[in-house]
């Protein structure tokens, strides 16, 4: 019974840190973050040339919280850079592994 309890303790601690999202925002570079959020012309071309330049893409979300995105999900947002989007995903901590992107 005590191990029982224990297991489910931790699957819940598990769930508790991974969850499955949809987040809207932007996606952006991490030097400049919210100051691209409006994805325009501009934005966009700023945001390609720092992400080429090394910079990580991040979201930015509509209440400008930075969500980072995970390695192997980052060639995902690649032709999004700039772009308004929703990600569907899950998020743990501030990181998120992308399932879908859309514009």
């Amino acid at each position: 019974m005590k191990k029982l309890f224990v297991l489910l303790a931790l699957v819940v601690i598990a769930s508790m840190s991974l969850s499955a999202a949809e987040l809207k925002g932007t996606i952006v570079d991490s030097m400049c973050a919210a100051k691209h959020a409006d994805a325009s012309e501009k934005s966009v071309a700023c945001v390609e040339r720092c992400v080429k330049g090394g910079s990580a893409p991040v979201l930015v979300t509509a209440d400008s919280k930075i969500i980072k995105i995970d390695e192997a999900s980052k060639e995902k947002v690649m032709s999004h850079l700039g772009h308004k989007v929703t990600i569907t995903g899950t998020v743990e901590n501030d990181t998120v592994k992308i399932e879908s992107i859309k514009m």
